[in-house]
């Protein structure tokens, strides 16, 4: 009887595709290409010389044999997990750095509570966190200067591999009875006529938001300066004008203060994330860890909201 070869991404990926019943959710949760991934359903299929997916358009549903295939390959996984909890006690635990680079947006409000939790799951380890644009981050991740990204927008992303995350609008937050909260549509080039608040200088949202109103020839008025969404917030409940918030802060944040809110109505103020990494499969184990609870805590979560610490 020939030896049967099989592989932990092989696992992994059936297990994925399986909780998700989909193929391309399940190739994001493995941090493969949808068709990288389904060439290997395929291999496993013609190596057992069994089918174990029937796919459909609409979903895709275990043969018996895909279901005997799930049980063995969850055993074989969580043996693993085991033995790593096993061997960790002979270790003085997980060491090393993680590199991580993410534009002002999820570097306030998605990176703090899975960095806090993630620390404390492995205290010996290092996070250097930097905050950048997100085509500073695509071309920093590309010549191996970060490990982990947090991107958003249109920006290129050739030669590194991303997957989604999370989408966010752009809202804009003004003193109670402003004008612009009498408009039932508002666009970004309606708020150029207000003074701003906004983060200090050589915050990535700042050069984000200049190069929106340089497209159509406008320039912003900042009339105040501060160093975080929460001062943006208390700004503008004093008067001192108005801002761009994510939704994010203004879910964690508005109850705390006498504020209007409008969504911009603009295509591009609806922000997707991307979590990237020039290849997820060479990353550390320790990187790779990150990056898997990053994905994983924000699954769940409808429109960007904010975990709680």
């Amino acid at each position: 009887m020939s030896t049967m070869y099989f592989d932990i991404t092989d696992f992994r990926l059936f297990v994925n595709v399986a909780d998700t019943s989909s193929l391309t959710r399940g190739a994001e949760r493995t941090f493969l290409s949808v068709p990288a991934a389904s060439n290997r359903i395929k291999n496993i299929e013609e190596r057992l010389q069994l089918r174990l997916l029937d796919r459909s358009p609409q979903r895709i549903v275990l043969t018996e044999a895909g279901r005997a295939y799930l049980n063995g390959a969850r055993q074989v996984l969580s043996r693993l997990d085991q033995l790593g909890s096993e061997l960790q006690q002979f270790t003085s635990g997980l060491s090393g750095q993680v590199r991580v680079q993410a534009n002002t947006t999820a570097v306030t409000e998605y990176l703090p509570p899975i960095l806090s939790r993630f620390l404390k799951a492995f205290p010996d380890v290092q996070v250097g966190m930097r905050e950048k644009t997100s085509a500073e981050i695509v071309r920093n991740i590309r010549d191996g200067g970060a490990d982990i990204g947090v991107i958003s927008g249109s920006v290129p992303t050739d030669g590194i591999e991303s997957v989604p995350f999370v989408s966010s609008q752009l809202m804009l937050i003004t003193p109670p009875e402003h004008p612009l909260l009498q408009r039932q549509y508002v666009y970004f080039k309606d708020t150029l006529e207000f003074p701003f608040v906004s983060l200090m200088d050589g915050a990535a949202s700042n050069e984000f938001y200049a190069r929106a109103a340089a497209a159509i020839q406008k320039t912003m008025i900042i009339r105040v300066q501060v160093a975080g969404t929460d001062a943006i917030i208390r700004m503008v409940e004093a008067g001192a004008g108005i801002a761009l918030v994510p939704k994010a802060s203004l879910t964690r944040l508005a109850s705390l203060a006498a504020i209007g809110a409008r969504s911009l109505s603009d295509a591009w103020s609806i922000r997707e994330f991307r979590v990237c990494a020039r290849r997820f499969d060479e990353l550390s184990p320790i990187a790779r860890t990150f990056a898997t609870l990053l994905l994983d805590g924000y699954r769940q979560q409808p429109n960007g909201a904010p975990l709680d610490y």
